[in-house]
């Protein structure tokens, strides 16, 4: 008779049914397509395939494109919140992350159409429900923005 250790069901990835199921944002506002390599609420890469089709690129700039930094930052805090709400989720309560801060934030690179913006978080510390974490925007394995970003899990009124 042999031991086996119990399968895993840890989460790996999210796909863009389960990113809608843990955030309220919807098209255009959300800014992950998918997210890979989650471990928990410690780490995880969101992906954001930008392309010329975004509604934003209308203003910012139609002759020279480019992703508002603001919205990479978004992007960073919709990863982050994204895998706490899954990793929390099961108390039955409906939660949503707020931002509370964005510290330490530059911009290096402009990202453009036809990047792809890979957003990767890692948990600097989380007491009960707020958390600060540290946040990279990578286009082609370069740095291309980051911040410390700190949020905040409510219950959902809606």
């Amino acid at each position: 008779m042999t031991d086996s250790a119990p399968a895993s069901t840890e989460l790996t990835a999210m796909n863009i049914a389960e990113i809608l199921k843990s955030l309220p944002h919807r098209y255009p506002f959300l800014m992950i397509d998918k997210i890979i390599k989650i471990d928990g609420d410690e780490t995880a890469v969101g992906i954001k395939n930008v392309t010329f089709n975004e509604p934003i690129f209308q203003g910012h700039f139609p002759e020279n494109p480019i992703f508002p930094g603001v919205l990479i930052i978004e992007g960073m805090a919709q990863t982050a919140g994204a895998i706490v709400i899954k990793h929390d989720s099961g108390g039955g309560k409906k939660n949503i992350v707020l931002m509370l801060g964005v510290d330490k934030a530059k911009f290096r690179k402009p990202a453009g159409p036809g990047d792809v913006i890979e957003f990767h978080i890692a948990k600097i510390q989380r007491r009960r429900n707020v958390g600060r974490y540290e946040a990279k925007a990578i286009v082609d394995g370069k740095i291309i923005a980051e911040a410390e970003i700190t949020a905040m899990i409510v219950e959902a009124t809606a």
